[in-house]
């Protein structure tokens, strides 16, 4: 925050920010006459789509006192955007501007009465902001153009004039004012610390101390001071005389911990290059095994000599292929973007092969030294780049500057400069490393583009990567013809430092923008509107050296402005999806490329990839303004949807359709998140570890549990000769039982009847009283095995199927299929053969004992916790009710340990026993617990008010569906879709007096069975769909909540004998829009709208002509006109001339008077 005083004398604390769209409204308001005259007309959404920076100045009541757009070329149009760098150095001399410490404003407005005070503060913040920024430049007409002169304008304080060349046409035309960093925001001078500086440097360290402390251990100023030498150094940066920072460097570094505990390959083990050095991995003795370890090796990533990076003081072994910030082509093979996308997010926690990986081994001295601590003064904190330039100078013999943190403490400033280095054992060291080389420091980092000179150094850049063959020869299309064989335009870009090739980028157009901009919510970051086709680029290849990682937004920069690009989409595709390919789809675009996220180093340990795990990892990582660096699931098969397989198996178990296949590819989140396979034995709450499956621990600052309930291994019967302990029989579980909880677990049951069951005798058992029994039956069917090989064991309790038509036509199917169904029967025991099978199950009624040969036994009898995750959680002494006991905000009794899904229940103390998450969607439940937890990371996100009083001895309330879906016996697709919370009994639910209404179209038998039930206030609210042709989901799951006469006016369509069949219905042209996943979105500010307005239905207003008052027009027209490419069937082209119809908005209705058909017409209306 700061003060800025007006012309009067007034005062007004105001804070600088980015400017968000919302904005545009506010800004349009504050432009003068004299504004246009400057800055040429202005389109302000235009403007903010493509500026570099655009920031807004508010005060204490977010009031909009001032803004200013920069961009990274002039802001008249005085030459190419590409060119501008030559054109000033033509037409100015003396500067020292470059594309890397440049930027121009393009447009700034204030409040008359602040325009002085606002612009130098918001000139001050895009200098703080961008520590690389070293000039801010300004065109302005000339002074006869204006009409008044120069030193006239709001930032005449500001700027200062360059003056042009002699004989320059400059001289005549635009001024140009300069506004260099010195004047705002000066760099610091650092100097040697004494001890005169104590009184001075105690006054910051004071308010610090705690942090300090937490971030740097226990440490004495006075100390620190006096322990100056050889070994030890300290310097403080000052203002005007004044000591307002304090670092301590330390040349000691415990090098061989950092070695074993981080990837260090590329800054060469932090040591110098040694002739002894071992950086491969050794050859075999024998001939063929030269030969299949040269093969391995090749792959291997190598450091690039001294002798090549020569230029760049220490740069040897700075690239490799997983260390280095290297993006392969996007069309590669799946596996390789697999394996370089989750070598660059993190390192596996545990060698699940048994096999340990070569670690280099490195002889050379001690290369590195160490910021021991570092203070500064808030005020100056963005200038702590500046301590380092004499850090190096006061260790002439090491090219390497590390820094050691804490896991929870925020990324500095200082820190965003440094390479993050990947840990490889976490568990031995609780903090992060953070590397700087001393040719980072260099700022001549230059972005052009490639020229057939530059094909050597791209060549040695990227000889040590795995695509680097594909890399030099996609180089050299570009420098020889420009566009690839197939035609398509290619651009290639080196950066250079000292005339050094350091970083290469190959882009292309990106020619699949509305395959994109349908399928990815690519329109939360760009307006399609103000973006050319041609706009739009395809990142191919992206490499940069790791010395200047802090660079790369600066290198994505250029090469946006060099080739006139305002986006890029770079894709990562996973190993397999069946069908149309999907992928992964990473974005960035001007507005956004200077805007860095703020990196989150705090541990999160996700235990159980289960719906509720997913979707918590898939809201962390996709959330807009945080980088997590260190999330880790452990899970016992990993990611699920990686292995196409056991995908296809997926069919024995029903399916809640909160991830598919496609979900998965399109998360990758494999990128993001270190994956451990195996199962948490115990959790160590002292020291904040887990361990898996009984071998090394996994720490974590935040434990997830989320591993829900699973179906259990039937126990030997009571009567049993030997009676084990559940550990034990889970080692000892029959080769043929099977307990089925996820694809993989399907698969490898599928692979065991393939086989084993044609040379075995017996039947297929499946037991168990859930609507798993009945999918299980289909796929087995499905598998070729005789129904009359297949025999149901019902146990007692309700039917599993709620609609009793679906559970009369599945005891049909299965009648007709000579599957035996045993309703009503409870296991006995059963008798084992010599290899531990099952040969025969024996189960009692009240009739009498039935028994039954045995091939192979499915149990579904019962889900609970298995018994490792009970006694981990009994162990660790957290509170366990038969489920893990939580809050309504996810807590255990352990601070640090959340919890959610079905593994859980909620606290007696809320009187709720019969309600858990069991009974709600599991994706609304992971997002529900990373919003909560995501309020501890991102400090923008604060509580609009206080809870009501008594709100925390509430349960919280969930508003999404829950979905079942499946294949029943005959070949039925099965959807069934109910509202959360305590489920309905049937003949209750369809009970019209107090429940609502139905309304039914097909036959279950005929294959088209369509029940949709509507609440009490005509909304749906429960849909079961029995089909024999495959069901479109996620269309159908849109349905539910929306009211009946958002739906064509249903209810008096039904009752006109209008609607036949629902199925077709629901395919017409005038439900589109309601299943785009932009229509709650447009839901959402219509009822805004009639919230804030109370809009009045049909007042004043004739019927015939407009279905609504503008407010509610407007919306629904820019709705429809934003997804024109989406929705062609509509034609939102005159709004008086729609005809009446219903706007609903989460239950509220406002429809137009009228009577009959030609009044009660939705408002969407296709196009004829």
């Amino acid at each position: 925050m700061a003060t800025v005083t007006s012309g009067r004398g007034n005062t007004a604390v105001v804070t600088a920010r980015r400017t968000e769209p919302h904005d545009v409204p506010a800004i349009i308001a504050l432009f003068s006459p004299e504004t246009e005259e400057l800055f040429g007309r202005m389109d302000v959404t235009y403007l903010l789509e493509l500026s570099n920076l655009a920031l807004t100045l508010c005060n204490e009541k977010n009031e909009v006192l001032a803004h200013a757009a920069f961009l990274d070329y002039p802001n008249w149009n005085l030459t190419d955007q590409a060119e501008w760098e030559p054109f000033l150095h033509r037409n100015y001399t003396n500067n020292k501007c470059t594309p890397l410490n440049t930027l121009f404003v393009h447009l700034f407005v204030a409040k008359e009465e602040y325009a002085a005070g606002c612009s130098q503060e918001i000139v001050r913040s895009a200098f703080i902001l961008l520590p690389e920024l070293q000039f801010i430049l300004l065109f302005v007409p000339p002074e006869e153009r204006l009409g008044f002169s120069h030193a006239e304008l709001d930032m005449g304080d500001v700027f200062e004039r360059m003056l042009p060349v002699a004989g320059s046409p400059m001289e005549r035309g635009f001024t140009l004012l300069a506004c260099p960093r010195q004047r705002c925001h000066p760099q610091l001078d650092v100097r040697q610390a004494r001890m005169e500086d104590y009184d001075d440097l105690m006054l910051i360290w004071t308010p610090q101390s705690e942090t300090l402390r937490e971030t740097y251990g226990e440490y004495v100023l006075v100390d620190l001071l006096e322990r100056e030498g050889e070994e030890n150094q300290a310097a403080v940066c000052e203002v005007d005389g004044t000591a307002v920072g304090f670092m301590s460097l330390c040349s000691h570094v415990n090098i061989s911990l950092l070695q074993e505990c981080f990837d260090l390959g590329p800054f060469h083990g932090l040591c110098k290059p040694h002739p002894e050095d071992i950086l491969q991995v050794p050859r075999k003795p024998s001939g063929q095994g030269d030969e299949d370890e040269s093969n391995q090796t090749s792959e291997k990533p190598e450091p690039v000599s001294s002798q090549n990076l020569e230029r760049v003081p220490g740069a040897d072994a700075a690239v490799q292929a997983h260390e280095a910030l290297a993006v392969p082509q996007a069309e590669l093979p799946a596996g390789d973007v697999s394996r370089e996308g989750s070598a660059a997010s993190a390192a596996p926690l545990l060698d699940t092969d048994g096999e340990r990986e070569f670690h280099p081994v490195y002889r050379g001295a001690s290369n590195a030294f160490c910021i021991r601590l570092l203070c500064i003064h808030d005020k100056y904190e963005s200038r702590s780049l500046d301590f380092l330039q004499y850090a190096f100078s006061v260790f002439p013999g090491r090219e390497l500057c590390v820094m050691l943190v804490p896991h929870h403490v925020p990324e500095s400033s200082l820190l965003r400069s440094f390479v993050r280095a990947v840990p490889c054992c976490p568990w031995r060291l609780g903090r992060e490393l953070y590397v700087f080389h001393r040719a980072a420091l260099l700022t001549s980092f230059n972005v052009r583009k490639a020229a057939t000179s530059d094909l050597q150094g791209i060549k040695t850049l990227v000889e040590t990567l795995r695509l680097n063959e594909r890399i030099w020869n996609d180089s050299k299309i570009f420098t020889e013809a420009r566009r690839e064989p197939d035609g398509m335009p290619v651009q290639a870009f080196v950066a250079e430092v000292s005339d050094q090739i350091v970083g290469v980028c190959v882009t292309r157009d990106e020619m699949d923008i509305e395959y994109i901009r349908a399928h990815y919510n690519i329109e939360d970051f760009i307006h399609f509107n103000h973006h050319q086709q041609e706009e739009h680029g395809h990142l191919c290849h992206f490499v940069l050296n790791p010395v200047f990682h802090h660079y790369t937004k600066y290198f994505l920069k250029e090469i946006l402005r060099l080739g006139h690009k305002t986006s890029l989409y770079y894709p990562v595709y996973p190993e397999y999806v069946e069908g149309k390919l999907k992928y992964s789809l990473n974005h960035t675009n001007r507005k956004l490329v200077l805007e860095s996220k703020v990196c989150i180093n705090t541990r999160i340990v996700v235990v159980g990839a289960s719906d509720v795990g997913i979707s918590f990892l898939e809201t962390l990582v996709f959330w807009p303004r945080l980088k997590f660096n260190n999330l880790t699931l452990i899970s016992t098969h990993g990611l699920p949807g990686k292995d196409p397989q056991s995908s296809k198996y997926r069919r024995f178990l029903i399916d809640s359709h909160c991830f598919s296949d496609e979900d998965h590819a399109q998360m990758s989140l494999c990128s993001w998140v270190s994956v451990v396979v195996g199962k948490v034995t115990a959790i160590n709450r002292r020291a904040k570890h887990v361990v898996v499956s009984g071998e090394e621990p996994v720490p974590y600052d935040y434990l997830v549990l989320c591993t829900g309930q699973s179906y259990q291994p039937l126990a030997p019967p009571a009567g049993a000769a030997e009676r084990e302990a559940p550990a034990q029989w889970a080692q000892r579980v029959p080769p043929n039982h099977f307990t089925l909880n996820d694809s993989q677990d399907c698969w490898e049951a599928a692979r065991w009847l393939q086989d084993n069951l044609h040379s075995s005798q017996g039947s297929v058992i499946v037991y168990g009283n859930t609507i798993d029994i009945y999918t299980t039956v289909e796929a087995l069917l499905s598998l070729g095995i005789d129904g009359s090989r297949i025999h149901l064991v019902q146990g007692s309790g309700s039917p599993c199927l709620g609609d009793g038509a679906v559970q009369l036509r599945v005891r049909e199917a299965l009648a007709e299929a000579g599957v035996a169904v045993h309703p009503g029967l409870v296991l006995a025991r059963w008798g084992r053969g010599e290899h531990g099978h099952i040969t025969w199950a024996e189960f009692s009624s009240a009739t009498g004992p039935l028994q039954l040969q045995c091939a192979a036994f499915f149990s579904f009898d019962y889900k609970t916790l298995d018994y490792e995750t009970f006694k981990a959680l009994s162990d660790a002494c957290l509170v366990v009710d038969g489920r893990l006991v939580i809050d309504a905000k996810f807590h255990t009794n352990d601070a640090s340990i959340r919890a959610a899904g079905p593994l859980t229940k909620f606290s007696r103390r809320y009187y709720r026993d019969d309600v858990t998450h069991c009974n709600f969607n599991s994706k609304e439940i992971g997002f529900e617990l990373a919003a909560s937890m995501l309020s501890l990371f991102d400090p923008t996100l604060q509580a609009s008010s206080e809870p009501p009083q008594g709100s925390d001895r509430l349960i919280p309330v969930y508003k999404k569906c829950k979905v079942q879906g499946g294949v029943l016996p005959g070949g039925y697709n099965y959807l069934h879709i109910s509202k959360p919370g305590i489920p309905t009994p049937l003949d209750i639910e369809g009970d019209p007096c107090d429940h609502g209404t139905e309304v039914v179209t097909g036959e279950a038998a005929q294959g088209n069975y369509f029940r949709l039930h509507l609440s009490s206030y005509n909304t749906v609210d429960s849909i079961t769909c029995l089909c024999k042709e495959p069901l479109p989901v996620s269309n159908i799951v849109c349905l539910y909540g929306q009211h009946e006469r958002l739906l064509n006016d249903l209810c008096y369509r039904r009752g006109a004998g209008h609607v036949p069949d629902l199925y077709s219905y629901f395919r017409e042209p005038w439900s589109m829009a309601i299943y785009h996943d932009r229509f709650i979105d447009l839901q959402k500010e219509l009822r805004q709208t009639l919230m804030s307005e109370q809009v009045s239905p049909g007042a004043e207003q004739r019927p015939e002509h407009r279905p609504g008052p503008p407010s509610l027009r407007e919306p629904v027209l820019r709705y429809l006109r934003r997804h024109r490419a989406q929705l062609p069937m509509y034609a939102p082209t005159d709004p008086y001339r729609l005809p009446a119809a219903a706007v609903i908005s989460d239950g509220v209705s406002v429809c137009s008077p009228g009577s009959g058909s030609e009044g009660r017409v939705s408002v969407f209306t296709p196009r004829q």
